[in-house]
């Protein structure tokens, strides 16, 4: 029975916590701070329960996987999970309102036809069906093996379309010049229609990605979704977070909380355990690092923890990972019957929001004046206090903190407010029904989870030479590995879930394995 010491209590951490106590190892958590979870946290206030993170899971097929290896309890009795339908609904400027099924390719195809005119669906369902390639082409190289040595493979984007010729649009290869496609250009020349490309993009930006940098492999976004489907956990997600602690609990998985972890030790060329901020040392055979891979250097005397030709983490919030501005709103009035889940309220000007998000590198970014907006509204009697009322959470992608000063509290409630307004599209009479709102910015997020400008990490993807991929699990010292969203293969709970997996696997099973048959 080896000891492990896991840094961290995120989603990913707690992953590879319940499958290595499974296999006989001893495991405990340092999290610096009170709570389990990571990003996925709950506000509560008057009866009101809010996800601070992801409010809805994809791939669910990760968390199945994960309770029936470590425990009695299969998901489904450990959490309520419920499909959403519809999927979403798209709002935008021009009055469009087009609602997409849950999991149904023929009725997103009837659904755009009928929202953009004959022809739409088809050219949809045709880019859909080519970013199944993309998923065929790197399932088992992005999501369910270790990042290989040989990694500049992935560099290649597997989308089967021609290089495209630039002018001014995209101009990341100077003017006129060729290059793989990104995935602006695909939506702007297979999709024709603007509000269209707006869909397509909208996917790549949900997942902290600019569309006009993105590969075209960015295209499996929506095929997820469209082919897995959309689940809603009963109490929200943190109610898969608390399910997730108490499956490490029954493992016999040891927390500890307001516990940070401030080296990492080193014996005999190894990892040999941590270093807590009292001074204390806990010895470890192995040390699971689930926290941005850019702040393990301080921890380890200044040494870098990967190995010479690995992928290296983002050098910033500069680099363009954006955060999320969030709005809590208490309405007084019941949740009129046939509301969507979720919907999305787009932009008129996508160019001024992917700006303000993006930039041009670490510079002050002004606000968007109408950023696309993703509201949601579950029909979930645990979220609210009574029938009389009803929980909204309001989302926009945002810069992180740096680019953006986050700390001011006057501006932030000035930008909440512009999500407010957006959101009236999709509820009638909303500042009449407000009771209050509570506003998070990417300054709470980096307080909370750790992360650098309290960015919101996205998934790994193929192509643009690798730039979206993610630090491997296994580092250049042996014993210590990486975890988490900003780890291979990525951010989201799926992928978080995913990372777990693989160091479970590297731990257990050696580091030449190379993922499940």
């Amino acid at each position: 029975m080896a000891r492990i010491a896991v840094i961290g209590a995120g989603m990913g951490a707690m992953a590879a916590a319940a499958r290595l106590a499974v296999a006989g190892h001893r495991v405990v958590v340092y999290e610096r701070g009170g709570t389990h979870g990571g990003g996925v946290g709950r506000f509560e206030r008057d009866g009101f329960r809010f996800d601070t993170g992801p409010g809805l899971l994809r791939l669910p097929a990760v968390y199945r996987d994960l309770f029936v290896k470590t425990g009695k309890q299969t998901l489904e009795q450990s959490v309520e999970l419920t499909q959403v339908d519809p999927a979403s609904r798209h709002l935008f400027a021009d009055g469009t309102d087009v609602r997409l099924p849950n999991a149904s390719r023929a009725g997103v195809v009837q659904a755009l036809d009928g929202a953009f005119g004959a022809g739409a669906g088809e050219r949809w369902s045709d880019l859909v069906n080519r970013a199944r390639e993309v998923w065929d082409a790197t399932r088992r190289p992005l999501l369910e093996e270790p990042l290989r040595a040989d990694w500049q493979v992935l560099g290649r984007d597997p989308y089967p379309v021609a290089p495209v010729r630039r002018g001014w649009f995209g101009g990341l290869f100077g003017r006129g010049e060729a290059g793989p496609p990104v995935l602006a250009d695909v939506a702007r020349r297979e999709l024709k229609d603007p509000r269209a490309a707006a869909l397509l993009e909208s996917y790549a930006l949900a997942h902290s990605l600019d569309p006009r940098t993105a590969p075209a492999a960015a295209t499996v976004l929506p095929y997820i979704e469209q082919t897995f489907g959309t689940w809603y956990v009963r109490g929200g997600m943190r109610a898969l977070a608390d399910a997730l602690h108490e499956r490490c609990r029954q493992r016999k998985v040891e927390f500890r909380f307001a516990a940070e972890v401030t080296g990492i030790v080193e014996k005999d060329g190894r990892a040999a355990g941590v270093e807590l901020a009292d001074g204390t040392v806990a010895e470890a055979d192995a040390v699971v690092a689930a926290v941005d891979p850019a702040l393990l250097p301080p921890l380890l005397g200044g040494q870098e923890p990967w190995r010479n030709g690995d992928v290296r983490p983002d050098p910033g919030p500069g680099s363009g990972t954006p955060g999320r501005l969030t709005v809590f709103l208490a309405l007084r009035g019941a949740r009129p019957e046939g509301t969507a889940h979720r919907t999305v309220i787009h932009t008129p000007d996508r160019e001024a929001e992917l700006a303000a998000i993006f930039g041009d590198g670490y510079d002050l970014r002004e606000p968007c004046p109408r950023p696309t907006v993703t509201v949601l509204r579950p029909d979930d009697p645990t979220v609210r206090p009574d029938e009389d009322h009803e929980a909204v959470t309001l989302t926009a992608v945002v810069a992180p903190q740096g680019p953006v000063d986050w700390m001011d509290g006057t501006a932030a409630e000035e930008d909440a407010d512009r999500l407010i307004t957006a959101a009236e599209a999709a509820i009638p009479g909303l500042r009449d029904r407000l009771l209050w709102h509570e506003v998070r910015t990417p300054a709470h997020t980096g307080m909370e989870t750790g992360a650098r400008g309290g960015a919101v990490p996205g998934p790994a993807l193929a192509g643009a030479d690798g730039r979206f991929l993610r630090p491997a699990n296994l580092t250049r010292l042996p014993g210590l590995y990486l975890a988490g969203g900003w780890s291979h293969p990525g951010g989201g709970p799926a992928h978080e879930g995913m990372s777990g997996a693989l160091v479970a696997g590297l731990i257990v099973e050696g580091e030449d394995w190379r993922g499940s048959q």
